[in-house]
């Protein structure tokens, strides 16, 4: 066993990292929440990683994002991805994808060709795409709801999305997976009354960029890999 992962064999044993190391897990997003989740998958032995991001590393984002340090400013998310996997374990596969995930490219990507996958974007449309083509792929999805305006990580849980409450990104996803014909999905959520904040002056789109710090987006993201390492060991 690699020293690497050796305490963790400890918790989930040969069977289980063996598992881990044969599986394959697509992370959509890397930012707050995301990136944290990529941290989690790497430390915990995942074999292969697919992300999917066209972000770059930006300023603002060294307050809450693992990816980001003055080092990292300005790469793609997905190249800073790349580095700090190969930081800590060489071993880890990691195949990049520089994309936004919607509609008119979700084509080029198979998602029966993942064990798991997990959503950690903040675009609905983009989530809604993830979700419908993982469900009729047949492969077991987790998505994030709203992280954005919170502090308190403990008021976070993982839940089905119909739930869900206090959370306006969960309402308007039950709304549109619904008439999807999607009544389950698996999410992790927080149900703390949001902050009002001050503007930002970031814009995010076309809607100012909400206010946010490091526990909340980081703990969705830690959970989120979690409920992944989960259903591949006890598959």
């Amino acid at each position: 066993m690699n020293n690497t992962f050796s305490r963790t064999a400890a918790l989930l044993g040969a069977d289980g990292m063996e598992k881990l190391k044969s599986a394959r897990v697509a992370l959509f997003g890397l930012g707050g929440v995301g990136s944290a989740a990529f941290e989690a998958l790497v430390r915990s032995g995942v074999g292969t990683i697919d992300v999917f991001d066209y972000d770059t590393v930006g300023q603002t984002n060294l307050n809450r994002q693992f990816l980001a340090t003055l080092q990292t400013v300005g790469l793609k998310k997905t190249e800073a991805a790349l580095i700090r996997a190969k930081s800590i374990c060489e071993q880890t596969k990691i195949i990049a994808h520089d994309m936004f995930y919607l509609p008119e490219n979700s084509g080029e990507i198979n998602m029966a060709e993942f064990d798991f996958i997990i959503d950690a974007v903040d675009t609905v449309t983009a989530k809604l795409e993830i979700i419908s083509n993982a469900k009729n792929a047949g492969v077991p999805v987790i998505s994030c709801m709203g992280t954005g305006n919170k502090m308190d990580p403990t008021k976070l849980r993982v839940t089905d999305i119909s739930k869900t409450q206090g959370c306006p990104l969960a309402r308007v996803m039950r709304k549109e997976l619904r008439a999807r014909g999607i009544e389950n999905l698996a999410v992790v959520f927080s149900d703390e009354k949001p902050f009002i904040s001050s503007p930002t002056g970031e814009l995010k789109g076309n809607r100012p960029a909400p206010a946010s710090a490091v526990f909340v987006p980081a703990a969705a993201g830690i959970i989120l890999a979690g409920e992944a390492v989960k259903h591949i060991i006890n598959k």
